[in-house]
């Protein structure tokens, strides 16, 4: 993008702890001059650039369609755990869905930037025994081959959450204290929600060579700045 162009970008998954803290660095930063989210129900934040929708059904994005267009980014952080989901319906929720929305939004966007959270040790072959590995590098691999300008999948590991946010997992807050241990020792697994989000805007602005971000991929591009 030239150095004048600003970002304007969808975001799915804000009621979450991930597409919350994407959401905080957006409506933060210089370059991104609008953000719409799409929710299914309110997530409670409100701000100039701050457009939101209220749509229950993510199969079925017929009936907002046209306030889609005109958006040169997509960040996508809507996920369910597989944990104690059987392949049918997992797959249904995370390669159906997250396809159905790219679908619509590479019709209406062919200039868009998509960025897509997957997760660390995402199958790429499609072909191992872990169940949801093999789903999230299907959805990968599909959203690829959609015709965006650009795509990317992240695959981050431990984020240490953003201070302030109300969406934070329990679980993080018990661990939270570990992190610059965690940093120090395992810096390939770990890496700060900001770095997530800021590396999704900066790929939006100055591409990568990548389009599957490791952990050290989101880091180094979370540091990138106009020269």
């Amino acid at each position: 993008m030239s150095t004048n162009t600003k970002i304007r970008a969808i975001i799915t998954g804000v009621t979450g702890m991930v597409g919350e803290g994407v959401l905080h660095e957006c409506l933060q930063h210089p370059r991104v001059e609008a953000v719409l989210v799409i929710n299914r129900k309110p997530c409670g934040v409100v701000h100039p650039k701050l457009k939101e929708i209220i749509h229950p059904d993510f199969f079925d994005l017929t009936a907002i369609e046209g306030q889609l267009s005109s958006y040169n980014a997509c960040y996508f952080c809507l996920g369910v755990s597989s944990i104690g989901m059987k392949e049918p319906e997992y797959y249904k929720l995370t390669y159906t869905l997250t396809l159905n929305v790219a679908q619509t939004l590479s019709k209406l966007n062919p200039e868009m930037t998509f960025c897509y959270v997957s997760g660390g040790g995402t199958d790429s072959t499609e072909k191992g025994r872990s169940m949801w590995a093999r789903v999230k590098g299907k959805t990968e691999n599909d959203l690829m081959k959609l015709p965006f300008k650009q795509v990317f999948a992240f695959r981050p590991g431990y984020m240490h959450p953003t201070k302030g946010l109300k969406n934070t997992l329990s679980s993080y807050k018990y661990m939270s204290w570990m992190y610059p241990f965690f940093r120090a020792v395992f810096p390939q697994l770990v890496s700060t929600l900001a770095e997530l989000g800021l590396a999704m805007i900066n790929v939006t602005l100055y591409g990568y060579e990548k389009q599957v971000l490791e952990v050290k991929d989101i880091v180094a591009v979370s540091k990138l700045r106009e020269l």
